[in-house]
Order: C-alpha cells, then sequence, then structure tokens
C-alpha cells in the first residue's frame, strides 16, 4: 500500500478494497435475499452484529492507551486524537442493537451474556493483536471496512415491509446508513493527513483485508445458519 508521487493513502486502500468487494458483496446479497426466513436472518444479524459493535470502543479505547506508549511516533499522536473523537460518536450503539432486538421480541439480556462465536471473535480479535503487538494504526484498517460498507440507505425501510417486523426494529440499520458515510470521509481524511510510512500502511491494508474476508464470513453464516440440512428437491426433480 505505498503511494507513489502525489499518492494518496485512501485512494491506495480503496484500490486494494475494490478488488475484494465482490465477495463482501455477494455475502451481503445472500443475506438480504427475499427468501423465507428473513425476519429470522435479520434478527440473527443484529446479534452477530452486537458481538461486533460492543468491541469498537473497547478496540479504540486499546489502540488510544497504545498511542501513548508512543510518544516519539509521529503517527500516534494524530490518531489518538482521532480515535477519542470517535469514541465518543460510537458509544452507546450496542445498547441501540439490544434495543432493536428487544423490540423485535428477542431477550437483548440473553444476547449481552451470550458467548459469541469463534466466527465474531475471527473478525474482532486480530485487532486487539496488532494494536498491542505492531502498531495500533492498523485498526484504521478495520474501521475502513465496517464504515465503507455502510447498509444502504433504502434497507431499513425494505426489511421492515418484507418481515413484517415493527419500524423500531430498524433503528440501527437505519442510522448508520446516514453516520457511517460521513464517518469514512473523516477516515479517508485522516490516512491522506497521516505521515505514514511502509510498515504503517501495510498494517492498515493487512487489517483492512482480514476484516473484509472475516465479514464476509460472518454475513454468510449467518445467512446459512438457518437452512435445512438436506433443502427439499425442486418439484421438477425426480
Amino acid at each position: 500500500m505505498t503511494p507513489g508521487a502525489g499518492g494518496k493513502s485512501s485512494t491506495m486502500l480503496q484500490a486494494r478494497l475494490d478488488m475484494s468487494a465482490p465477495a463482501l458483496r455477494a455475502a451481503s446479497a445472500l443475506l438480504w435475499e427475499p427468501s423465507p426466513g428473513l425476519a429470522e436472518r435479520y434478527l440473527d444479524y443484529l446479534e452477530a452484529m452486537h458481538g461486533v459493535i460492543r468491541a469498537s470502543v473497547p478496540l479504540m479505547v486499546a489502540a488510544i492507551a497504545r498511542c501513548r506508549e508512543l510518544p516519539a511516533d509521529p503517527v500516534a499522536g494524530t490518531l489518538a486524537s482521532y480515535l477519542v473523537g470517535h469514541v465518543a460518536e460510537e458509544t452507546g450503539h450496542d445498547d441501540w442493537l439490544l434495543e432493536d432486538l428487544r423490540v423485535a421480541g428477542r431477550d437483548p439480556e440473553a444476547v449481552r451474556s451470550g458467548l459469541p462465536g469463534p466466527v465474531i471473535a475471527r473478525l474482532v480479535g486480530p485487532q486487539y493483536y496488532w494494536i498491542a503487538h505492531h502498531h495500533p494504526v492498523a485498526l484504521l484498517g478495520y474501521i475502513a471496512v465496517l464504515e465503507g460498507n455502510a447498509p444502504p440507505p433504502g434497507l431499513a425501510r425494505h426489511l421492515a415491509q418484507r418481515t413484517g417486523l415493527p419500524d423500531a426494529a430498524f433503528r440501527t440499520l437505519h442510522a448508520h446508513a446516514v453516520l457511517d458515510t460521513g464517518h469514512r470521509d473523516e477516515l479517508d481524511a485522516l490516512l491522506d493527513r497521516l505521515p505514514l510510512q511502509p510498515p504503517h500502511r501495510d498494517a492498515v491494508c493487512l487489517s483492512a483485508l482480514h476484516t473484509v474476508d472475516a465479514f464476509a464470513h460472518l454475513l454468510h453464516r449467518v445467512s446459512t445458519s438457518r437452512a435445512p440440512a438436506h433443502p427439499p428437491k425442486p418439484e421438477w426433480t425426480s
């Protein structure tokens, strides 16, 4: 992810992500396919995303703490300032998901106290490792993917119509369709402002590509976890 003369870090990162975008688009299309079980699939998605989003603030807090251990690093100070502001913006979003689930009829306390599965840990866990053992700038790759793939603006209304769930069960989906576009613009500006060196850029890129792969796997798992083990034969087969 080393830009050439005049190249922007945000542009170079996006070029890498564009190559991996088809896998994420395919997983999203499967998840939101208007097929039987869409309502339950949506609620499973909320539960999975609670496992992810509940880690957003702790990840940023860990990265801020690590930045403060690197006072001579030219990236750390500006990165920490950005993350402090982002913590304020992201605090409480996991509670939004629990409220959406409650409105839709699921037990939020069971979700809160449940053990997140290894698919969620595979997505989130490497960030803690890279923050602690390499450089906290890696977290920007993770943020770029999650905020760069916000739900389309009309998805919440479409799902409400298709599933019959109350409009209030789509608060988080609707909010992130609005908020994450601006967040990604802020992140791109930060990437281009930071004095990133090749090791920093490589960390951001590796983190982002891993996040695409793990997030697509998570969406696919949510999409297929309720599929029958032996689907019925189509009527036109013998």
